[in-house]
Formats: C-alpha cells, sequence, structure tokens
C-alpha cells in the first residue's frame, strides 16, 4: 500500500501550518459489514486491508471533528472505539465521539411493507435501509469536547411532519406504499444529529452531521428521491425555526448528501437551494478530479459529500483526499474520498 498522493500531503503540511485552525472532516467509509460484530472483529483483528486504508487517510488528513458515514453501530460502541483505538496508535487522538442508534436497520413498531414491494420484513422495509440494526450508520469523533447534553437528534422525526413534505402518493393520489406505512415512516434514512463542539475559549460550534438516502432503487413513485430531497431540506427547515430552536451560529453541516447538484439521478434542487443559501457558505473543496467526492463504477465521479460552514465563519482552506492511483490508501478504502475544510478560529 502506498501513501497518499505526495501533492495532497504537501498540501495538508500547508494548511496544518496555519495557526488557530480547525479542520472538520466528513467521510463515508463504507465500513459497513454483512452482520453485527464483524466490524469489531475485523478492526480488532489488524490485518483488514480496508480498515488500514480507512485508518491511513484519517491520519494523513488529521482532522480536528470528523463526521463517519457507513461505520457498523453496536449498542456499546465498541467498533466505533475500536476504531478511535487503531487512530490512537497512529497518534491521532479522539477522546470524544457520538454514536447514536440510527435509523438504519432499525424496524417499524410492527412489520409492515414500508418500501412497496408487496413484502414485508426485508431489509428496505425498516426505517432505513440495512439488514441488521446499525448497518451502515454514522457517528463524529472529536479531538474537542462535545456537548452531550445539547445534542439534538432528529432521526425520530416522521417523514409526514416534515412542513411541506414530498411525500410519495400512488398514480391515484393515495399514500404511497399505504397510509399505515407513512404513519410509521421516519424521515432520516440513517440520522440527523446537531452535535455542539467546545472550541477553544468555552465558543462552541454546532456540527450538523447527516447520510441521506440515494435518490434510487426505486419506482415511478420516487420514493427514494423524494426521500432524499426531504433530508437534505431538513438543515434548511431547521434555519428557518420550523423543526425548533434555530442553532446558533457557528455551525457546520458535514455528511453525505448522496446528491449531486449538476449530474446523476435526484432531485438536484434540494441541494443547489442548500448550496445557495446565504446562511451557508461552499468552500468548494478541490483535488485533481476536482470537486468530485466519490467514484462509482458505472456511474462515474460526482460531488455528493459536503462540508458546508455557517457565512460567519473564515475558511482557511479544504480539500479532498483524492487518490493519484490504484494503490493508493484513499482508494483502497472507499468509493467516497475525505473531504475537509479548515476554518479560522478568531
Amino acid at each position: 500500500m502506498r501513501p497518499l498522493a505526495a501533492g495532497l500531503l504537501l498540501t495538508l503540511a500547508a494548511a496544518a501550518g496555519q495557526a488557530e485552525t480547525l479542520r472538520i472532516a466528513t467521510f463515508n467509509t463504507e465500513l459497513s459489514r454483512d452482520g453485527p460484530g464483524l466490524l469489531l472483529r475485523d478492526i480488532e483483528r489488524g490485518t483488514d486491508p480496508q480498515v488500514a486504508a480507512i485508518a491511513e487517510v484519517i491520519s494523513a488528513v488529521q482532522p480536528d471533528v470528523l463526521a463517519l458515514q457507513g461505520i457498523d453501530w453496536d449498542y456499546e460502541g465498541r467498533a466505533l472505539a475500536a476504531l478511535a483505538g487503531r487512530l490512537a496508535d497512529q497518534g491521532l487522538s479522539f477522546p470524544y465521539r457520538v454514536a447514536l442508534q440510527p435509523n438504519a436497520g432499525l424496524p417499524p413498531p410492527a412489520p409492515l411493507d414500508l418500501d412497496g414491494d408487496g413484502r414485508a420484513g426485508g431489509p428496505r422495509d425498516n426505517q432505513g435501509y440495512g439488514r441488521f440494526r446499525g448497518q451502515g450508520g454514522i457517528a463524529l469523533l472529536s479531538r474537542l469536547p462535545i456537548g452531550h447534553e445539547g445534542v439534538r437528534d432528529f432521526s425520530a422525526l416522521l417523514w409526514r411532519d416534515l412542513p411541506d413534505a414530498l411525500l410519495p402518493q400512488h398514480p391515484d393520489g393515495r399514500p404511497f406504499p399505504s397510509p399505515e406505512a407513512q404513519a410509521v415512516q421516519r424521515l432520516s434514512s440513517t440520522g440527523h444529529w446537531l452535535v455542539p463542539v467546545e472550541l477553544p475559549g468555552g465558543r462552541w460550534l454546532n456540527v450538523m452531521t447527516f447520510h441521506a438516502a440515494p435518490p434510487v432503487f426505486d419506482g415511478p413513485e420516487d420514493r427514494n428521491g423524494r426521500r432524499n430531497h426531504d433530508e437534505i431540506r431538513l438543515w434548511q427547515l431547521l434555519l428557518d425555526g420550523r423543526l425548533g430552536p434555530v442553532p446558533e451560529a457557528p455551525f457546520v453541516i458535514a455528511g453525505d448528501a448522496n446528491l449531486d447538484p449538476g449530474q446523476g439521478e435526484g432531485r438536484k434542487q434540494a441541494i443547489r437551494s442548500l448550496l445557495a443559501d446565504p446562511r451557508l457558505q461552499d468552500p468548494q473543496p478541490h483535488s485533481p478530479q476536482g470537486t468530485a467526492t466519490v467514484a462509482w463504477q458505472g456511474v462515474g465521479q460526482m460531488r455528493v459529500d459536503y462540508v458546508l460552514p455557517s457565512a460567519g465563519l473564515t475558511v482557511a482552506g479544504s480539500g479532498i483526499a483524492w487518490p493519484d492511483g490504484p494503490d493508493d490508501a484513499a482508494a483502497l478504502a472507499s468509493r467516497h474520498r475525505l473531504v475537509w475544510v479548515d476554518l479560522l478560529l478568531d
């Protein structure tokens, strides 16, 4: 395994040399496994090449706060703790962590057909896709203290309760797949969290993280496309004060929106609207591949992973950990690339 591209390392070193900066990153690690406990096994064995590549990428970028997607959740947080331990062995300490139960793999209160395929009990009939509870969840690792009492979890919000929800329908206007399904269907396919992180001097930064559903793998009702749209729109509704108290600035949205503003499937207006919101700024991180953050076989490169600071913050640098060859750690780790933004602390 070769290290990350030399040009990337030079860029990271230059940005890290700036005084009083905070590096926020997001990374869809795709560390999910086929059954509960298997990710913990693979991390603890110390021989899994993907785990090693993930650790190498994160260690090279040296984020202060890291939003993770595609990592299996367990009740005691053992897999996340094991990953943090692996990173600590490489000199990168994340003593503070958040890993709430995601909607991925979470069954509804009673067996229901939630995806409209005529059967109940499949992985797509859970609140979010998953063959077991927590498969492909999200997490937050932080070098700085987390204000756990201020964490806000929007994952239990019913999709139908989102203001102006774009709910799917049958051609005759009936709720898709059924009124019973929409009565229990949560909006978040994985989770939406607001996590306060304590900055030097006692100030706070609200990190808002999520992993939206892919806007594909459905039918003409566009259930997943509509859900993806509304999962992205949740953040603007929160900033509008329509989902409870408005988060105090400064804040950063960091996560996987699963939507490119200009190409691929999906309702692109959702991400375009978020990127254009004057309450946010888009640093538009680049790599030699442009702004792309994922390379999907048969689909191509797209920008789907985002770190979006609030408008009042000063961006000191940004980047995408894109490999320069198939043997780079970033290529072996995940189809997604780690995206980072440096914020200048006053």
